[in-house]
Order: C-alpha cells, then structure tokens, then sequence
C-alpha cells in the first residue's frame, strides 16, 4: 500500500503514522539552519574575554578596591572624636563677695595690642572706681570723667594670681560692655608665655557687640580644628596658630544675644568653661534658663558638664594636643580701646557703623562709655578629682 504524501496526512492517519509524523517534523540536527555557527558568544563570560579585556577588568577593580579602603580610612578619620567621659568636680577656688579683686594682680602701662588705653594699678583703679566689689557683684570699668584723653582713657587689666592647667570654670556675668571703640574680653593666658603656652578667649566682643560673643583658642603652631565638632556657634576658622588669619585664632561665634545690649537686657547669664586632656568646650545659659547645677545663688553650685547639653564652642584634642598647648593660665578680665581689633577702620567703621576714628572718639567723648562696664557675679573653678 502506498503512503500518501507528508502534506496530506490528516487525523486518519495518527494512530498507524504517528512516528513517522514525528520523525518527520523538521529537518535532521545536521540540517539546522544554526548549526554550522555555533552558541553565540557571552561578553560577560570571562572565558571568551581577550587578553585587553582582563588586562582592563584587572585595572577596574584594583581602583575600586582603592576607591573603597581610601574611602573607609577617610570615613574613620572624619568622625575621630575624643572621650568626654563625665570626670568627678570638687570646688577649689571662688572669686566674689567685697574681696573678689584681692586674688588678682593689676597690668599697668600700655596696652600690649595696640590699645588707646591706660591700664591703672589697683591704687588707682579704686581711687577712680574703675573696679569696686560688693557682696552680690564685682564692676570693672572704663574712666567716663577725663574731658580729654588724648594719649589714651584709662580703664582696668586684672588677672588672677593662680594659676591654672586645667578645671572647670563657671562665671557668672550680670553685664558686658559694649559702645563704639571698646574690646573687652574674659579670658585665660600665660601672660608671660604666650602662644607657647596658649589662650582662651571665654567671653570677647568688639565696639557695639551687634554679633555676638566671639570664642577663640590662640596657640602655637601644630594646634587645628577642622575635624568633627559638637557645638551650636559658628565657625569661623579652624587655625589656632597665632600667625595665621591676623591672629584670629579658631574662632567661633555665638547668637547675638551671647553679649552686648541683649545680653544685659536679659539679665545676664553664666557661661561654663571645661578643659581638659579631651579638649575645651564653652556653654553658654541665659539668666532664665541655668541649669539647677549652676544655681548661683547657691553658697556653691555642683556642676556637671554632663547635664550641660551642646556646648557652643568645642575644641576637641583630635588635632591639638591640650596639654601642650594650654599651659599656665591665669583668668583676665579687662577693657581695652581701639586697638589691633576693634580699632581697625573695617571693623570700627565698616562693621561696627562707628563715627570718625576710634581715638578721636576715644580720647574726646567720655560719655560714650557708660556702657563699657563688666559686673560679675561669683566665679567658681573646679578641678576633676
């Protein structure tokens, strides 16, 4: 019997044709339309890839592997941060009552930064009460009686006679002076090592203090700040090096209210500084808001900086050794004149908006200065047990 042709096989068919349908469904493996050329090559199958290739994948991944450890150790390095670990406080010295002034000594002479100032002894300070103590407060202020100072108004330098290497130390301020031509500061040096043994500018403003209390560490070379910090002021540098940025030092900046009209408008308030091997940190608390532990009206307060929240100002020891850079402070507290800050003509004039030059107002205008006064209230200073 014949078969019919493979076009005409039908169902009748499947049950006795069946294999030969199915042998017949395509053409033979050799036949393949495909099966002279092969499996298509895998660009990403390293056994297909050239000599180029590796060479060029090898390359990629050794910058990677560079890229990702360069980025690790940068990683680490920026949030280095000391251990401000809690220490234990003990009171050792207060500075208040009518004798607040017995434990400083007086600067006499001329300003060594350029000031348009006499600094008067302590005879002379209290014959013209430019420092006075009661029992609630200490004033240390500029002469407003001479007509005519015209080689220099006189005005007060007292720093403590002990000296410190490390502490915490609570001032509690009731006012700052400010007006056009002043530069009052409270701070910590080594008066007769300076940068070497560094200084801390705890409370400092210029002319009419519209921007706040500026913060600074002075040193000598090898001391930076430009690492990770805890803090609420403004940077405004990160060289403490004395010979860099006109001796700006790393300077950092407070809201305005930190000194000047608001301050004393609001009563004042305490500002806390710690140093110590981890570092230097400066908290600022307004009259309403002093924390229980800084109560000044306790016999004395029982601080911990722990408690304290942010500081405004942190100078971390990841850059700067402490030890070595602070050494020796005494506490000061004066009022200089013009001088290398506050009378220069972009500062007096351009940022401070102050008339004329800094000496002539100086020297011609006594009653511009009945604001340029400091009142204390008690100072405290701790050392970690």
């Amino acid at each position: 019997m014949s078969r019919p042709p493979f076009r005409q096989l039908d169902d009748r068919y499947q049950g006795e044709y069946a294999d030969d349908v199915r042998l017949t469904s395509g053409p033979p493996p050799s036949q393949h339309p495909y099966a002279s050329m092969g499996r298509p090559r895998s660009k990403l199958n390293p056994v297909t890839w050239g000599t180029k290739t590796c060479i060029a994948v090898a390359v990629g991944f050794v910058v990677l592997l560079i890229i990702v450890i360069v980025g690790a150790v940068v990683g680490v390095r920026n949030n280095r941060y000391p251990d401000y670990s809690p220490l234990r406080y003990s009171l050792q010295d207060t500075y208040g009552g009518p004798e607040f002034f017995d434990d400083f000594d007086y600067f006499t002479g001329y300003d060594p930064t350029g000031g348009f100032v006499h600094y008067v002894d302590q005879p002379g300070s209290v014959a013209l009460n430019l420092t006075s103590a009661t029992a609630s407060s200490a004033i240390l202020k500029v002469d407003t009686t001479e007509l005519a100072a015209s080689t220099g108004r006189k005005s007060a330098r007292v720093s403590s006679k002990k000296q410190y290497n490390s502490g915490l130390f609570i001032f509690d301020i009731l006012h700052t002076p400010y007006g056009c031509g002043t530069w009052p500061a409270l701070w910590l040096v080594d008066q007769v090592n300076w940068p070497m043994n560094g200084e801390i500018d705890v409370v400092e403003a210029v002319n009419a203090a519209t921007t706040g209390n500026q913060m600074a560490l002075h040193t000598s070379k090898g001391c930076t700040m430009n690492v990770k910090r805890k803090a609420t002021g403004e940077v405004l540098s990160n060289n403490c090096h004395n010979a860099t940025n006109n001796n700006q030092g790393c300077a950092v900046r407070g809201e305005v209210d930190t000194f000047g009209a608001g301050f004393n408008q609001n009563g004042g308030g305490i500002y806390a500084m710690e140093w110590r091997s981890a570092g230097i940190r400066i908290w600022f608390f307004p009259r309403s808001s002093i924390p229980p532990s800084l109560d000044p009206s306790s016999p004395a307060p029982n601080p911990d900086p722990s408690t304290f929240g942010t500081p405004l100002a942190d100078y971390p020891s990841t850059d700067c050794d402490i030890n070595k850079h602070f050494r020796n402070q005494s506490i000061v507290a004066n009022v200089d004149l013009c001088g290398t800050w506050a009378g220069q003509p972009e500062v007096y004039n351009t940022q401070g908006g102050c008339p004329g030059l800094c000496s002539d107002r100086v020297a011609n205008s006594p009653e511009a200065f009945e604001q340029a006064y400091w009142e204390f209230g008690n100072w405290w200073v701790y050392q970690a047990a």
